[in-house]
């Protein structure tokens, strides 16, 4: 059974969907975490009665993790309830789907800037607490999407492709302090953002997923769980793709 006892997470986008499964296999593990979200005080407070249902220790930072002075309190404010930052879970972001001759440059920015400078702005202001740890480690969630790409989604696949080389420059320069960088990648998992994906293709997707299945925002929850652990700590710089098989 993994194991993180004593260990403080932060999770970007953390009290809905994706975010929030991982929020709780962190703490179902026994870890501490810190929930960030942009606006939706309900849904945060949910989030936390959630976890500190399960017994574990909880706390809110708000903030849009785009921007750089939002970042910085979050993170001090993570600091300031549990001390450190063992892992930060990337995990906020976004779609605005259009064809590129439909998208505007405002679609662009702001997929852009939430999905993918958002993991930058997050990545280094905690990389100082976790050098002086000596330990410490980064998980980014990313896409199939950014591995292969899809149509209406230029921003989308572009912010998540990012990611994958933005994980590989993090694990070269962060491996001798033993902080590890990784990236997982979901394939079609229903949450808020793809409840609404015509129900035409869902059954294209369904033929093409080898497990016969969609995914289910507590299988990205367990891989996170994993590279967060001991048992991955000599895994960095990967992609663990969770997509039912859908991408072979």
């Amino acid at each position: 059974m993994i194991d993180l006892s004593g260990k403080v997470a932060l999770v970007t986008g953390g009290s809905r969907g994706i975010g929030l499964a991982i929020s709780e296999a962190l703490a179902g593990c026994g870890a501490a975490v810190a929930i960030n979200y942009k606006e939706n005080d309900e849904a945060a407070g949910q989030a936390a009665g959630k976890l500190e249902g399960m017994g574990a220790r909880c706390a809110l930072a708000r903030g849009d993790v785009s921007d750089a002075e939002d970042v910085q309190r979050v993170v001090d404010e993570a600091l300031e309830a549990f001390g450190k930052i063992d892992i930060l879970v990337n995990n906020a972001g976004f779609n605005r789907d259009a064809l590129i001759l439909r998208m505007s440059l405002d679609d662009w920015d702001e997929v852009i800037d939430t999905n993918l400078k958002s993991a930058f702005l997050c990545a280094k202001a905690v990389l100082r607490t976790m050098m002086r740890q000596h330990w410490g480690r980064i998980i980014n969630i990313g896409s199939v999407s950014g591995l292969a790409g899809n149509a209406g989604q230029a921003n989308y696949a572009a912010a998540k492709a990012g990611l994958i080389g933005f994980t590989k420059a993090v694990a070269r320069e962060m491996g001798s302090r033993s902080i590890t960088a990784n990236l997982v990648a979901p394939g079609l998992v229903i949450t808020e953002l793809t409840k609404d994906i015509p129900r035409r293709l869902v059954e294209e997707a369904l033929q093409r997923i080898v497990l016969g299945r969609l995914g289910k925002p507590e299988d990205v929850g367990a891989a996170v769980a994993f590279l967060a652990s001991d048992e991955a700590s000599y895994i960095t710089g990967q992609v663990l793709v969770v997509d039912g098989g859908l991408g072979m």
